[in-house]
C-alpha cells in the first residue's frame, strides 16, 4: 500500500473492514450523512461510515467514544451541536481499539483540543504500524499513524472519565478483537459501547494478527454480560441498537462455532478440509459478504493455533 496521509489510510482501512471491494476505492466523504439516535438520558449513538459513535452530551462537555474518519470530523461536530444540549466541545475521546475505522478522527478531534484516551496496546498499535489480519485471507498492511492520532492518555486496565454527573468507565478485555479492546460502561444512563467485541454484520472480524483471539473474545464478552442489567443498551462496533438477548446469542454462536473447528482439529483435519466439508453450514445466517463461513473456519483455526490456551467450552 503506497499511500500515506491519514484520510487515504483510513478509506483503505474502511475498506477492508466493511466489505470487500478494490482497495484503491475510497468512500465518497461528502455523501456520508452522521445520524444520532438518543439511546437513554444524554447518551447517544452516532452512525456514519465506520464504527459507531457513542456520545456522552452535558453542561460539562461531550465524550466521544470513538470518532470514525478523518474526513468526517466536521460532520460529528456538527451532529452533535445540532442535539442543542450543550455548546461545549469534545473534551474527551475514548477509542475501543486501534482499527482506522475508529480511529480515524482523532488528529483533527485532537487538534481541536479533545484529549485522546485508550488502551495502552492502541497507542502501540498506531505508533509502530504493521499487519492486520485474521491469519488466512484477510490480511493488510497499516502504516504508522501521524502524532496526532496518537492517544496522550493510556491505560492499562481500566480507566474512568467523571463527567455530566456519570462515572464513564473504560475496561480492558484482552485479546478479543484486538489486544487493545476497551468495553466502555456508562452505569448512570444503563448504556455499554462494546466496540467490534460485538457486531451487528455476521461472523465477527478477529484481529488474530493484531494480538486478537476467539478464545478472548468470548471471554470478554462473557464477563461484560455478567457486570450488566439486563435491561442495558448496548452499542454494537457496528450495526443496530442492540440488547443484551442478541449479545447472548452472538456469544452462544462464537462458542458453538469454535467446538465446531476444535472438533474438526481434533480429527486432525486441515483448514481446507473443514471448508470443503462446510462445517459452520449450520450458522450461514451469520455469514456475511466480509466474514463469510470459509474467513471465519479460518479465524478460528488461527486463533486456536496462534493464541495456546484451553479452548472455548461448549455450553
Amino acid at each position: 500500500m503506497t499511500r500515506n496521509t491519514l484520510p487515504l489510510l483510513a478509506a483503505t482501512v474502511t475498506l477492508l473492514f466493511a466489505a470487500r471491494v478494490a482497495a484503491q476505492q475510497q468512500p465518497d466523504w461528502s455523501k456520508v450523512q452522521i445520524k444520532a439516535t438518543k439511546v437513554s438520558g444524554n447518551i447517544y449513538m452516532l452512525e456514519g461510515q465506520g464504527g459507531n459513535i457513542a456520545a456522552s452530551v452535558g453542561e460539562d462537555g461531550i465524550v466521544i467514544v470513538d470518532d470514525e474518519f478523518a474526513p468526517l470530523a466536521e460532520k460529528i461536530q456538527t451532529a452533535l451541536k445540532e442535539l442543542k444540549i450543550t455548546d461545549k466541545p469534545v473534551r474527551f475521546v475514548i477509542n475501543t481499539h486501534y482499527h482506522g475505522d475508529h480511529t480515524g478522527g482523532n488528529p483533527p478531534f485532537a487538534n481541536s483540543g479533545s484529549t485522546v484516551i485508550a488502551q495502552d496496546n492502541v497507542r502501540k498499535r498506531l505508533i509502530s504500524g504493521g499487519t492486520a489480519g485474521n491469519g488466512g485471507s484477510v490480511k493488510m498492511e497499516v502504516k504508522p499513524a501521524e502524532k496526532a492520532a496518537l492517544p496522550i492518555i493510556t491505560f492499562e486496565h481500566d480507566l474512568t472519565v467523571h463527567l455530566n454527573g456519570e462515572d464513564i468507565r473504560a475496561l480492558h478485555f484482552p485479546s478479543g478483537h484486538t489486544d487493545g479492546d476497551a468495553i466502555i460502561f456508562f452505569p448512570k444512563n444503563n448504556v455499554v459501547h462494546m466496540g467490534d467485541d460485538f457486531v451487528r454484520y455476521g461472523f465477527p472480524f478477529i484481529d488474530v494478527a493484531g494480538g486478537g483471539s476467539i478464545q478472548g473474545m468470548t471471554d470478554g464478552v462473557e464477563k461484560a454480560i455478567a457486570q450488566l442489567p439486563a435491561d442495558v443498551k448496548v452499542i454494537p462496533g457496528h450495526g443496530q441498537l442492540s440488547n443484551l438477548d442478541d449479545v447472548r446469542a452472538y456469544t452462544q454462536m462464537l462458542k458453538d462455532t469454535t467446538a465446531v473447528v476444535q472438533k474438526a482439529m481434533a480429527a486432525h483435519k486441515t483448514v481446507d478440509q473443514m471448508k470443503q466439508e462446510k462445517i459452520l453450514a449450520p450458522w450461514a445466517k451469520w455469514s456475511g459478504d466480509f466474514v463469510n463461513q470459509d474467513t471465519f473456519i479460518e479465524t478460528i483455526y488461527n486463533s486456536l493455533t496462534n493464541h495456546p490456551g484451553p479452548f472455548v467450552k461448549h455450553n
